[in-house]
């Protein structure tokens, strides 16, 4: 998937159009191109509404990327009709549960510390990337050289109260003991579940922005049987299951749609249920 940089906070101000309908605003700051693709979906689904008739052609477009209530209930009902998420059966949630154990484990902590490049608005996504990268590299490439004994002092913590725009970063970054209920979902899903230790080989990505995280310490948690977690197993392949027809669905509708000023993935076959 593409996606637009500008170091111009009003270049594309009146191009990001899905069908003629502006996504920002004249006098708003131009989103970053993450928020920008997310208006352009919601876009495309209140407009699929529309068409369904689902929702009066009268519906107001979106103001700040907000939509009316009366849409955003039109979109749940546009989704349960074309999305086809069929239920798993019980053969399909045990190999998933067998597959992917760690994954519903009780109690696991880790101790980990991280550098957070912000995603704020009006930041330059492109150079934020760019810096973050940057620090990933520098922080693996030092972490190799102080186990190697060639590296003295810790970089790491120095790195974060320099570069972090967490207030972790005048601990050196440091999150203490963390549970996977302690953080976003996405920050959970990315560095739960794993066995490495020291600075993960990837940015991670949450809601706040780019992380460089370094894991101290894994405390492994007790993974239930499987008639114990059954109920969240399903759930995750259905969540699972529905992103995935979701993603079909956008991809459709961008397919169909005529984009200005923001880039999607689309496809130009119909949706493969």
């Amino acid at each position: 998937m593409q996606t637009i940089a500008t170091h111009d906070p009003s270049a594309a101000r009146t191009d990001a159009t899905v069908n003629g309908v502006p996504l920002v605003q004249p006098e708003e700051p131009h989103p970053a191109p993450g928020e920008l693709r997310q208006r352009a979906h919601v876009e495309m689904l209140r407009q699929a509404a529309i068409g369904a008739g689902l929702l009066d052609a009268a519906d107001p477009p979106p103001l700040l990327g907000a939509i009316s209530e009366a849409a955003s209930a039109a979109i749940e009902q546009l989704l349960e009709r074309e999305l086809a998420c069929p239920a798993p059966d019980d053969a399909t949630c045990r190999r998933f549960h067998a597959a992917n154990a760690s994954r519903f484990a009780v109690g696991e902590r880790l101790r980990v510390r991280h550098v957070l490049f912000a995603v704020t608005p009006g930041v330059d996504v492109v150079a934020l990337r760019q810096r973050a990268e940057a620090c990933l590299i520098d922080l693996r490439a030092r972490s190799r050289a102080e186990i190697d004994g060639n590296e003295t002092g810790d970089r790491f913590a120095a790195a974060a109260r320099e570069l972090s725009n967490c207030p972790s970063g005048a601990a050196g970054g440091d999150l203490g003991w963390i549970r996977a209920d302690d953080c976003a979902p996405e920050f959970a899903r990315e560095v739960f579940g794993r066995s490495d230790h020291g600075v993960l080989p990837r940015l991670v990505h949450s809601r706040f922005g780019l992380h460089v995280v370094e894991v101290l310490q894994r405390e492994a948690g007790r993974v239930p049987e499987y008639d114990a977690v059954q109920g969240a197993v399903r759930r995750a392949l259905e969540q699972q299951a529905f992103t995935t027809a979701l993603r079909q669905y956008l991809r459709q509708l961008a397919g169909a749609a005529r984009l200005d000023g923001v880039d999607l993935e689309a496809a130009a076959t119909p949706l493969v249920q």
